[in-house]
């Protein structure tokens, strides 16, 4: 009962079709499936692992809310937020089923394992394709640049080049789209 909480959490991002802004179940059931999609099998890397990192990461914001990626001021105490916020949600289940969830959150937060990595990355390029689907939509409206979103998205790169290498490419086109502003265009 207490996740249906997250499906009352509004995002920043829109759905592509521009409708409305998603939430944040919505997020996290699409993240997971493009997970199912795009975790690369070969080198190594645990789908359920994922999967479960991809289905928990989101939880805390029944708590501390979506922070926008690019509001540095929100950011700020973002980590105290969501770390208050996994005491006590995590502290809801069984003591075993507890320590197990809590520890797949903190290692998606920690980003030391090649499955945190990748999940965190393709949790990053979600957010990025629907903007870039949605004619930049919610970089526009809140006048995000190009490095801006080249620096927040980086992580991309630590959980495949490959994924990387596909959303520099929709960044540009943004830029070149007028989706996105390009940093000097904005001053």
């Amino acid at each position: 009962l207490e996740i249906d909480k997250l499906k009352t959490v509004n995002r920043r991002s829109y759905l592509l079709d521009g409708s409305r802004k998603e939430n944040t179940a919505e997020h996290s059931w699409h993240v997971a499936v493009a997970a199912l999609l795009l975790t690369p099998r070969e080198n190594g890397i645990d789908l359920l692992h994922v999967l479960k990192m991809l289905l928990l990461h989101d939880i805390v914001e029944i708590d501390a809310g979506d922070t926008f990626l690019y509001d540095e001021t929100a950011n700020a105490a973002k980590a105290e937020r969501e770390q208050q916020a996994a005491d006590r949600l995590f502290k809801i289940l069984p003591p075993g089923q507890a320590a197990e969830f809590r520890a797949l959150w903190d290692e998606f937060e920690e980003r030391e394992t090649p499955e945190a990595r990748f999940a965190r990355g393709l949790d990053r390029f979600m957010p990025l394709l629907h903007n870039y689907f949605t004619a930049g939509k919610t970089w526009r409206e809140h006048g995000v640049t190009a490095d801006k979103v080249m620096q927040q998205n980086s992580i991309i790169r630590d959980a495949s080049g490959e994924l990387w290498e596909y959303a520099q490419t929709l960044i540009n086109n943004a830029v070149e789209k007028g989706f996105l502003q390009n940093n000097n265009d904005a001053r």
